[in-house]
């Protein structure tokens, strides 16, 4: 897997912080490359149980594994001041250096809205997550030479500050997306893309206008790091894995955008609404690990650098045990 990097997405949704830990060291033994771990205050349904804060979970993870880490994605928007997610980031490279990565979204209000503030349509939203990266990228700079800055925007204030505790290199900033806009502004203003897996001419799409946005910028769009987060379901059988989709991640078979869904329980009653043939084109779903293998692959000759693998089910061990032995090993760039 030369220049390829598979690793583990930790679903803290799913699972209780210490099993998170657990799960990504063994994920690690087994041949994965790293950790995303997801960062909600609230799961998608009540089923999947959890919301762990995400920097403590990625600091022990830290301690445990050896391999890149990183938040997939943290809104810098309503919850957080941006100040506070690039104290966090910083923090978190320094503590393991060249390991970290940021990974950055425009939030969804089953996670913001918890602080009361007014929820804004997706441009607002989008433009919120741009001057909260500005913010970090001016913290990030500054702090490594020692130096204060400030901001005054239309959204954000920062008085004049550094982070004091900051690594010699600044941990790169991946910007999520899935629209063409944003991803040429995350070609100017960021490191890398993160997206999520979806038909294979949407993302190439995205890749055209992220190289604009780089080359706009003066970057070279080749050494930008392009991740994907993907989902999918895997288990002994067939109706198994069927099984797990539906009642653990319903989610992904909803086919419409979820921004504006406030509660895990309105999440329950879409959900219900929710049939097999939903997750047509959205997720694999098969007891065939070759079947996966062929679906990963597709990605990997696309031009991803990094894919972080999620299955849906609470089968983790089997799973990581079955994809370590039988897909990664066979994954070729």
């Amino acid at each position: 897997m030369t220049d390829l990097q598979i690793g583990y997405a930790a679903m803290l949704e799913q699972f209780a912080p210490a099993e998170a830990v657990a799960l990504s060291a063994y994920a690690e033994e087994h041949g994965f490359s790293g950790v995303m771990a997801a960062d909600h205050f609230q799961p998608w349904v009540p089923a999947q149980g959890e919301s762990s804060f995400v920097w403590s979970v990625l600091a022990a993870i830290g301690e445990r594994t050896k391999g890149d880490l990183g938040p997939g994605v943290t809104a810098p928007t309503f919850r957080w001041h941006p100040a506070m997610v690039a104290q966090a980031s910083a923090t978190l490279a320094s503590m393991y250096p060249g390991r970290h990565w940021l990974g950055l979204g425009s939030g969804e209000a089953l996670n913001e809205h918890i602080v009361g503030q007014y929820w804004p349509e997706a441009p607002e939203r989008i433009n919120r997550m741009f001057e909260a990266i500005e913010i970090i990228s001016k913290l990030f700079t500054a702090s490594i030479a020692g130096k204060d800055v400030k901001h005054s925007g239309q959204f954000y204030k920062l008085e004049s500050t550094r982070l004091w505790t900051m690594p010699e290199v600044a941990p790169e900033i991946l910007i999520a997306t899935a629209g063409p806009v944003t991803a040429k502004r995350a070609g100017r203003h960021a490191d890398g893309l993160i997206t999520v897996g979806a038909p294979l001419e949407k993302i190439s799409m995205l890749f055209g206008k992220f190289d604009e946005g780089a080359k706009d910028a003066g970057k070279d769009p080749s050494a930008m790091p392009k991740v994907l987060q993907l989902h999918m379901s895997w288990a002994e059988t067939d109706e198994e894995a069927m099984r797990n989709a539906m009642v653990e991640w319903p989610n992904g078979g909803m086919k419409f955008p979820k921004g504006d869904i406030r509660s895990p329980f309105e999440f329950e009653q879409i959900a219900k609404l929710v049939r097999p043939e939903d997750f047509e084109g959205r997720m694999i779903i098969s007891a065939d690990p070759d079947d996966h293998r062929a679906y990963i692959q597709k990605f990997v000759d696309l031009g991803f650098d990094r894919i972080y693998l999620h299955n849906v089910g609470r089968n983790q061990r089997q799973w990581i045990d079955v994809f370590g032995r039988d897909v990664l090993p066979k994954l070729v760039r």
